[in-house]
């Protein structure tokens, strides 16, 4: 039986991860021409997925022709003359996220505090499979009919009564977009609120936002941050309209933005027509200790303030569904230009998600993996302070959010620490990295522990303890 590992998809999603390696091995000889692929259900039960995972992987697989049917004799690797063909080259699938076009890396890491997905293991995988049941023999209709370009009725009634009932958010259903997680989003607001407007982004911030702003060709500003935030007087001397900011968790500092200054970025905004404030709120509901802070759209009284929230850290990495709650004038303004767009999301995996949220069951995970976050943290924090780090560093922001900030006394530049302890098997990352315009050296390092094991937790301080003993 065809085997594969499929724990090492990574970021891609299962079917395309499958799609590649059996391309991969078509390509390369090992499938060779007219041997029969297994049936998808037993191919399914063999790798350990759903079947409509292999469904669809053979499905892309015979669209570009690497495969072939035959009426109900199965599939079969198509013959592929590979010898002077001029084929694309098609290059290992890495093992690891920091592989580089060209050439191959697989660093194996005793622990990785750059990498902040969510708890693979914490996946709802068996209630998951019980309400995509059931919407398939309830909904078959509703699965063929073509979504408006804002999203399914239903996922976007959900939504509105979590976000009354989790942020104190009253919106309408008719206010909010749902796409194919926030890159998707992003994309859009550029569309909708127009190339010609000047962008910003908090420096230090997650350089994913800039990258997209620029990839549209938009202007993007660097805007700097004091001790309560975003600098308002930065925002003017750029002539920036819209500024990209997430007050309730800043990453990666951690900080939250106080009130004050809320206000203040609020009057910023209503000063002109073509101000406006982009909220992300990408984990605000891992707050650790008291209520989750009020959201900036909650005491937006002029409709500034575009809220952008998705699943991808409450769920799974690879659920890439997000939404954006527009001001009322925006969302008509989206309706109205933007009705040719076919929404980004299947229309199963929204109703599936809807029928999850309104049903409580979200509610009751987001308490549950608070719960496991927060184990998680005081067990790493509870290693950390009782080695012999605890005489050479400060830990500060752990209650916001699933990282937080660790300062060391070094000598070393934040390059060598983080090369130091690369070559002691731990994967850091400085907060200097994440500056564009002046680079501190400062010493802080970004502590991501919601993909960390605890297993690995007392060998990766251990590593970092060799590192300052060296």
């Amino acid at each position: 039986m065809l085997s594969y590992d499929m724990t090492q998809a990574g970021d891609d999603t299962l079917y395309h991860f499958l799609y590649r390696l059996i391309r991969n091995d078509i390509l390369s000889g090992k499938l060779p021409a007219e041997e029969k692929l297994p049936s998808k259900r037993s191919f399914a039960q063999s790798l350990g997925v759903s079947v409509i995972t292999v469904e669809n992987a053979y499905a892309q697989l015979l669209a570009e022709g690497f495969i072939y049917t035959l009426p109900r004799k199965g599939f079969f690797v198509s013959s592929i003359r590979t010898k002077n063909a001029a084929l694309p080259k098609f290059s290992p699938i890495p093992e690891s996220r920091e592989s580089k076009m060209g050439e191959v890396k697989t660093p194996r890491y005793i622990a990785d505090f750059v990498d902040n997905q969510a708890e693979a293991s914490s996946f709802p995988f068996s209630t998951w499979a019980t309400l995509t049941r059931k919407t398939l023999c309830e909904k078959q209709n509703d699965l063929l009919k073509r979504s408006p370009n804002s999203g399914v009725l239903a996922l976007r009634k959900a939504i509105a009564k979590m976000l009354l009932e989790f942020r104190s958010l009253r919106v309408s259903p008719e206010q909010i977009v749902v796409g194919a997680g926030t890159d998707c989003l992003y994309a859009w607001l550029v569309q909708l609120l127009g190339f010609d407007k000047k962008y910003g982004v908090e420096d230090p911030g997650y350089s994913k936002i800039s990258k997209i702003y620029r990839k549209l060709g938009v202007v993007c500003n660097f805007i700097p941050l004091d001790e309560s935030g975003i600098r308002l007087d930065q925002l003017e001397e750029t002539c920036t309209d819209v500024i990209h900011i997430s007050p309730s968790h800043h990453f990666p500092t951690g900080k939250v933005m106080p009130v004050s200054r809320r206000y203040e970025l609020l009057s910023w905004a209503a000063k002109s027509s073509n101000h406006y404030i982009v909220e992300d709120e990408y984990d605000s509901e891992f707050r650790m200790v008291g209520r989750p802070i009020p959201s900036l759209q909650s005491i937006d009284v002029q409709e500034k303030t575009i809220y952008i929230n998705s699943f991808t850290k409450t769920l799974a990495s690879t659920v890439r569904v997000g939404y954006m709650v527009l001001p009322k004038t925006l969302a008509e303004k989206f309706r109205d230009e933007f009705s040719f767009y076919t929404c980004t999301v299947s229309n199963l995996e929204q109703y599936v998600l809807a029928e999850y949220i309104g049903s409580g069951r979200y509610e009751k995970h987001i308490n549950r993996m608070r719960n496991f976050y927060r184990s998680r943290r005081d067990f790493l924090l509870e290693i950390i302070r009782k080695s012999r780090l605890k005489n050479a560093i400060e830990i500060s922001e752990e209650d916001a959010g699933l990282h937080f900030i660790l300062k060391v006394n070094t000598p070393l530049s934040d390059e060598e620490f983080c090369e130091r302890a690369a070559q002691k098997g731990v994967h850091l990352r400085a907060l200097s990295d994440y500056y564009t315009v002046a680079k501190p050296s400062v010493h802080e390092f970004v502590i991501n522990y919601s993909s960390l094991p605890e297993s690995k937790m007392k060998k990766a301080v251990a590593a970092l303890c060799a590192v300052l003993d060296a």
